[in-house]
Order: C-alpha cells, then sequence, then structure tokens
C-alpha cells in the first residue's frame, strides 16, 4: 500500500580487624542510602518528567499494600539508573559508515544523501552516577550464542536492529533465512554462533488494516484497528525466541477507527458520522494491554520481553504532512527539554501497562523489562534524516523524517542499553527468584 511508504523511511594473609559498632552502623546506612534499586522505571525520579508526574491524574499512587506484593524492579547490586543522564562527546563514534555497512535502509543513509554536518554521529550516553560502556559486538554475540531475538513493531524497531546489525558487522555479517519474500518479516543468522534476529512488522501491535472505503480526513490512509484481536502475524511466530524487543507508537498519530468485539466503538480522527472520537491514546493503551495479553497466553513462550519505550519524534514549525522539519545539529542538555503533552501520555500509557503485564506474566514465570530509551532520545533532535533520506527531486511521502534515525546516529545507544541490560540479567534474575522464596517463606 503506498501509505507504508511513511513506514519505509526500525551488555600473605591479612589478619581481619574488628571495627567499631557505631562505624559498622555508619557505613551501612551510607550503603543504603547509595545502592537503592534505580533501573526501572527510570521514570520514577528522572528530572525530564518527575514534576508532571507528580501532578498527571494517569499516574496513580501505588498503595503500601501494592508496593509490598510487587517484586523489587532491579537488584540492589545494580547500582545505576542507565536511562538517566546527558549525551557527551565520543570523538571515537562512529564504530561503522555507510560504506562499512549494508545494513542501512536507504531513507536513514544520511550520509549519501548530501547532510552536511557529521557531529551528530560523535556523542554516546553518559548516565549521571555510572559509566555505560559503548556497545562491544563481540561481547554481546558470545552472550547470545545459540539464542534468538525478535524485534516486534513498526519501522523504528527495524531502524534498531538494523543499526545493531551494523554495529555486529565489525565480528561478523548475517545471512538472510527469511521463510517469506517479505521483507516487513525478515530473519537473519549470524552462524559463527548460531544466533539468530528477526523482525516482525506490526505498526499497532494488534490486528489492522488500512481502510478502502476512505483515505482519511488528513488524505494519508485511515487505518482499522481491532483492539481486543491478536496480530497473528507475531503472535504466533514468537514461542521460539529468547527475546522479544516490543515497541510501537508513532502509527497511533494517525487517523484510526477503533472495533471491539467486531463492533466500532470509537475512533481517533476520523470525523465519521456518529463515531465517537476517543483519542490516541485510548488506541494506543488498548493495543498494548492486547499484545501484552497475547504474550502472557501463549503456552511455549518462555523468553523474555524488552519493551522498548516511545522514542518522541522532534517536527518544528509544522507536523509531519505540513512542512514540519528537524534541523537542530547538537543534542538538548537533560535542563532544555522535558517530556510533556501527548508524549508524556503515551509513555506513561507504556509504563502503566508494562507493569500490569509484568505482574501477569510472572504467575506463569514470564520476564518483563523496560528498555526505556525515552530520554536518551529526546534528547536528540538533531539524530533525524529531515530531508537526507532521499534525493531532493525524489517524491516521497515523509520529506522531512524527524522520526526514524540516521545511521549513525543516536540509536545505536540503544544497543548499549540493551547489551548492559543482558549482561545484568543473570544478577536481577537470581535476585527475583530469592525475593518469591522469601515471599513464599511469610506466607506460609
Amino acid at each position: 500500500m503506498k501509505h507504508q511508504a511513511i513506514d519505509e523511511l526500525l551488555f600473605g594473609k591479612i589478619r581481619p580487624q574488628k571495627a567499631p559498632k557505631k562505624f559498622v552502623l555508619l557505613v551501612c546506612a551510607l550503603l543504603l542510602l547509595t545502592i537503592i534499586p534505580l533501573y526501572y522505571p527510570s521514570i520514577c525520579r528522572s528530572l525530564f518528567v518527575s514534576k508532571t508526574i507528580d501532578s498527571n491524574p494517569l499516574v496513580p499512587s501505588p498503595s503500601s499494600s501494592a508496593q509490598e506484593e510487587d517484586l523489587p524492579s532491579i537488584t540492589s547490586n545494580l547500582k545505576c539508573d542507565i536511562f538517566t543522564g546527558e549525551w557527551v562527546p565520543n570523538p571515537e563514534a562512529p564504530y561503522y559508515t555507510n560504506k562499512t555497512c549494508w545494513a542501512i535502509h536507504e531513507h536513514q543513509n544520511c550520509m549519501k544523501y548530501g547532510r552536511p554536518d557529521t557531529e551528530f554521529m560523535k556523542w554516546k550516553w553518559k548516565p549521571d552516577d555510572c559509566e555505560l560502556p559503548v556497545f562491544n559486538p563481540a561481547q554481546f554475540l558470545e552472550l547470545l550464542r545459540g539464542k534468538s531475538m525478535a524485534f516486534v513493531g513498526d519501522s523504528v524497531g527495524r531502524n534498531q536492529m538494523q543499526s545493531m546489525i551494523c554495529l555486529l558487522s565489525r565480528v561478523e555479517y548475517p545471512i538472510d533465512v527469511s521463510t517469506t519474500e517479505d521483507q516487513r518479516f525478515i530473519r537473519w543468522k549470524y552462524t559463527s554462533y548460531n544466533f539468530t534476529m528477526a523482525t516482525f512488522w506490526t505498526p499497532h501491535l494488534v490486528k489492522s488494516k488500512e481502510a478502502t472505503y476512505t483515505d482519511g480526513p488528513t488524505k494519508t490512509g485511515l487505518f482499522e484497528l481491532y483492539l481486543d484481536e491478536f496480530d497473528e502475524a507475531w503472535t504466533t511466530q514468537i514461542n521460539e525466541f529468547d527475546y522479544i524487543i516490543l515497541a510501537a507508537g508513532h502509527w497511533f498519530f494517525r487517523p484510526m477507527v477503533y472495533y471491539e468485539n467486531r463492533k466500532i466503538t470509537g475512533c481517533n480522527y476520523c470525523l465519521l458520522d456518529n463515531v465517537p472520537d476517543l483519542g490516541k491514546h485510548y488506541g494506543h493503551r488498548k493495543a498494548f494491554r492486547t499484545a501484552f495479553k497475547a504474550i502472557n497466553s501463549l503456552e511455549n513462550y518462555k523468553g523474555i520481553t524488552y519493551v522498548r519505550t516511545f522514542a518522541p519524534s522532534h517536527f518544528e514549525n509544522g507536523i509531519w504532512n505540513e512542512g514540519g522539519n528537524c534541523l537542530r545539529t547538537k543534542p538538548y542538555k537533560s535542563n532544555e527539554t522535558r517530556l510533556e503533552g501527548l508524549n508524556l501520555e503515551l509513555y506513561m500509557i507504556q509504563i502503566e501497562e508494562f507493569r500490569k503485564a509484568e505482574k501477569e506474566g510472572r504467575k506463569k514465570g514470564l520476564k518483563y523489562r523496560l528498555l526505556d530509551t525515552t530520554q536518551a532520545a529526546l534528547l536528540r533532535p538533531d539524530g533525524h534524516p529531515s530531508r537526507y533520506g532521499h534525493w531532493p527531486n525524489e517524491n516521497v511521502t515523509l520529506y522531512n523524517d524527524c522520526v526514524h534515525w540516521c545511521l549513525p546516529g543516536p540509536i545505536d545507544t540503544w544497543s548499549d542499553f540493551l547489551l548492559e541490560m543482558l549482561k545484568m540479567e543473570g544478577m536481577r534474575s537470581a535476585e527475583e527468584k530469592k525475593h518469591l522464596i522469601s515471599r513464599d517463606r511469610r506466607s506460609n
């Protein structure tokens, strides 16, 4: 379909001395204050949204009983919230180029199409309280030897996967082992490591299709979303995968009609007679809820689900189809912008539905993790292709692309996050198991 063009643009003995009791107590107190778990969710203390959350009616304060019931989100041994920080210069970057990596999608190949500046490639993420190692491709492949990973979502997810392929290319290129010609459902295999990576196209996460009876009020398509129905294009395929990276968001900004129980219940900017406009957030919440329900209902899926949070676009002076553009050439500082409005609302919906799914999944032994890329993405208005994803005279739907990310570019840091989380997974799993055993003993 023509409107897919928009989305085509997705780790000697020393004798001990006894310390005075007061000194020991002081040290223990200091340790308690410095190793409080900070990983999940970063939203809880991130400066970029903390004040808004305090006053946001969508974010209920958990009751004490709920707090006691929930597992710790991360172990006290994981000392740092890696998702809260700043972008700092990194003269060693980039770690690949558009000439050394064939996996770059045309519309994210910014250097090929004449982007004049290069500084946007020379930054790295610095958490406030620790260091985040730059992605190590050999370490990643060794860690995932014999494993599989699926990217489930829209083209920003595919953008992320292509970034990872380029980062891994310093060690090995994959071979195409797809079972279909459809490039929206491609599979790659790293034969030396028996590691498989796949992408599953599902821009709304639930069953959806483009309406044939109208082009919608914006003339960019009207989409019918079946909010209570699984998208079997991916839900029937993920049982075999060890890791899922689940994400969606940008397609919910477009006109949509919502179906539940096979009946129209509302829409988002559809302008259809007798159809209530429920807004973007309604469909967004219901879609994530259904996607999580699908995962938790799978009989044979034993993998870990990473929910990659919403990465805001950076259109200025207009929306995507009305002249909006992204021309900045440097990152924001964290005190120069904040997550707000609809972007904040969509992000919080993901956090809230993630928490519910995590609790339900735990009953079946399933694990959910939050890959919180939102602040890092928010601070990078300079990282998009803008008009440098095509030739000037090309007729493309998304002329100024402020949604996807140039490769090389800021999205490469998402692999830094993911590898660090994978390296910490054994430690976290052990802590969660310990907590469950302790809770069971108390209940008995």
